[in-house]
């Protein structure tokens, strides 16, 4: 409770940097790899309260992941960017039911979405492929 920032743990400053922007209250709340340097557990429970305030609040929240696990649980579309230029190739509508824990990756559903999200990449990556 009396730690400087420079003390904090990494999940404990993701949390913070999230207080600090919704205190702004904006209308969209933008997310650059907000979980990508935390512990799986602390990623996870990240996840879950990110879930809550979107729940909570109803903002818009725009998130960039590099995790196909993590976005197919924390969004309702996924848009896949290309890789030259960096526009929109392919997006995938996630029709998954909230509320949504951990437990919906053991979901067929989800690993269907996985799959379909995993070849969507892959053509976007390959050269001539999506752009």
């Amino acid at each position: 409770a009396h730690k400087r920032p420079n003390e904090l743990s990494g999940g404990m400053r993701q949390r913070v940097a999230i207080a600090r922007a919704l205190a702004l209250d904006p209308a969209v709340l933008l997310m650059d790899e907000p979980f990508g340097a935390l512990d799986a557990i602390t990623r996870d429970q990240m996840g879950q309260s990110l879930l809550e305030i979107w729940q909570r609040t109803g903002k818009t929240i725009v998130l960039v992941t590099h995790s196909i696990d993590e976005a197919i649980h924390l969004s309702r579309h996924v848009h896949v960017l290309g890789i030259k230029p960096g526009r929109i190739t392919e997006s995938l509508d996630i029709g998954l039911p909230y509320p949504r824990d951990l437990s919906v990756t053991e979901d067929p559903e989800f690993v269907r979405l996985v799959v379909q999200l995993r070849t969507m990449l892959r053509a976007s990556h390959q050269p001539g492929g999506a752009s």
